[in-house]
């Protein structure tokens, strides 16, 4: 029983940060999400009988089972299918992993698609919805990885006992383009699950945060639905800079851009300035996202990449939802 699955990382332009249960891994608010086409994960998961216990091999090193969030992926699905034999997961992403570019989120995304795919349970036939059955699998590796499943603009709502995943808009009916600018491909040190955890406890504006978050994700909504660029943009902005905000007074504080990160932000502004279809979102890493009209790509793209200390720049538009490629 094997398969293998492609999936793409997510940019959250409304944003979550801290979790309603962390021992569920469930959000504490909702979030929307565009689906970034231009990196990917692809994960084969294999169902063997000699294995003794999952396996994780990233990147082509094995790894070790953190907090057991793999196995206990595979444990909703051996229950669901009543299969007892263990997993050998192999994940490749192209693009850095643990710096900020949701790479736990398609990482997760991929390995429930995949894992569906080999055990014979795609949700047309077995009654798995990739909107609430597959998307609160895959939120117990990354309470980002639901909106991965869907391409597009996705939006993650959560509910009393778990969440509902799904489909704002296709790439076709908005087409928009995202430019990354690479900082730094070196792993942070906090994780986000570590980082929210701390934020909930020691952040004075934590409680404001989650307060007045549910106003941003419903004019978000309404931005994506008349398709208005830039009420979406001055709405994401104001979004990003909040987060960063709990963040930066957490204690100890959680500090995730670097110089060339602020240096991005004001090169995107200025862009604005002059008329360019463009804003800038930061997730809890020290990458920027510029999201623009696709018009704008070649001149945001060049922009960036002239940011002193910008590695490399990763550019594309929306991508699709996670999807199985080989059985």
């Amino acid at each position: 029983m094997r398969a293998s699955a492609i999936a793409h990382p997510n940019v959250a332009l409304i944003k979550y940060w801290g979790k309603k249960d962390a021992a569920d891994n469930l959000p504490a608010v909702g979030s929307l999400s565009l689906t970034l086409g231009a990196l990917s994960t692809e994960t084969t998961v294999e169902f063997d009988p000699a294995l003794t216990h999952d396996v994780l091999v990233l990147n082509g090193h094995e790894q070790p089972l953190e907090q057991g969030r793999l196995t206990a992926c595979m444990d909703a699905f051996r229950a669901f299918a009543g299969c007892d034999e263990f997993a050998a997961v192999t994940t490749v992403n192209d693009f850095p992993t643990g710096a900020g570019l949701a790479s736990s989120a398609s990482g997760y995304a991929a390995l429930v698609t995949a894992a569906s795919a080999a055990l014979g349970m795609d949700h047309r036939e077995s009654g798995l919805s990739p909107g609430t059955d597959l998307a609160d699998i895959a939120r117990i590796g990354s309470g980002s990885a639901p909106r991965s499943l869907f391409g597009g603009i996705a939006l993650l709502s959560i509910e009393e006992r778990g969440t509902n995943c799904r489909q704002l808009a296709t790439p076709a009916e908005w087409p928009l383009s995202v430019v990354v600018a690479v900082t730094t491909e070196d792993k942070k040190k906090i994780t986000s699950r570590d980082g929210m955890a701390q934020s909930r406890l020691t952040s004075p504006f934590y409680a404001a945060w989650i307060h007045d978050h549910a106003d941003d994700l419903n004019a978000g909504i309404r931005c994506v639905e008349a398709r208005d660029f830039f009420a979406l943009a001055a709405l994401a902005e104001h979004n990003c800079l909040k987060m960063h905000s709990v963040m930066m007074t957490t204690q100890p504080a959680l500090l995730y851009w670097s110089p060339v990160t602020l240096a991005c932000m004001h090169k995107v502004m200025s862009l604005r300035a002059d008329g360019v279809p463009v804003f800038f979102t930061v997730d809890a890493g020290p990458q920027l996202k510029a999201v623009c009209l696709p018009d704008a790509l070649a001149n945001v793209t060049a922009a960036l990449h002239d940011v002193p200390g910008v590695l490399r720049i990763i550019a594309g538009e929306l991508g699709g939802g996670a999807s199985v490629v080989r059985r």
